[in-house]
């Protein structure tokens, strides 16, 4: 499994000529590295002098990211997957009218699960950002660029997430299911971009 891999060993397979993993699987890791990170801001702040009245919150924010940070990281396998799932409705044999018949639902059938996946993706890194978002105003001032950082590993993840989304919809014969998407898509960059300019416009740094 690549979610299993040394960092090392992913960077490697990630620089080969293989397909796979691809920028779906990198949009995962990126929303993984986000949770962590939010996480460690809000691990950082609970229990300190002075951050008594956001302790239960950054508790909350600390299993919130460990959940979302798992979920990525099963996408990074499950968007590998459904790229592969792609590659075998293609090969599928096209000799007769059943057989191309069958393909071509297969092709679309695959091509919508592999819209799904990165768009999960893309809605879970929204959900961390907003987290880094909360761990950057009201977490350890020591850690804040920590928290920015979280924020702008998120915001590529949702942005990587919808850029994979559309590429699909472009070949998805169901204009009610791709509109649908593509409504989502849009919804979830403007956010995400909102969030990310208003982290580090509250950051607080000596010039």
């Amino acid at each position: 499994m690549l979610s299993e891999l040394t960092i090392k060993d992913f960077l490697d397979q990630t620089a080969s000529a293989a397909p796979v993993p691809g920028g779906g699987s990198a949009a995962a890791v990126s929303g993984a590295l986000a949770a962590g990170l939010t996480a460690m801001v809000a691990g950082l702040t609970i229990g300190r002098k002075g951050f008594e009245a956001v302790d239960a919150e950054m508790q909350r924010i600390v299993e919130e990211a460990a959940e979302l940070r798992e979920k990525c990281l099963r996408n990074i396998d499950r968007d590998s997957d459904s790229y592969a799932g792609v590659l075998d409705a293609f090969r599928l044999p096209k000799g007769s009218a059943q057989e191309i018949q069958f393909r071509t639902h297969a092709i679309q059938k695959a091509l919508q699960h592999a819209s799904r996946v990165p768009l999960e993706t893309a809605e879970l890194a929204a959900r961390i950002i907003d987290l880094a978002a909360r761990v950057v105003k009201k977490g350890n001032p020591n850690a804040v660029t920590d928290g920015a950082v979280a924020g702008m590993l998120a915001r590529t993840a949702v942005l990587a997430g919808c850029m994979n989304v559309r590429i699909n919809l472009s070949s998805i014969q169901d204009n009610e299911f791709a509109d649908r998407l593509a409504e989502q898509v849009e919804a979830l960059e403007t956010t995400a971009k909102k969030v990310e300019e208003d982290i580090l416009a509250g950051l607080k740094l000596d010039s």
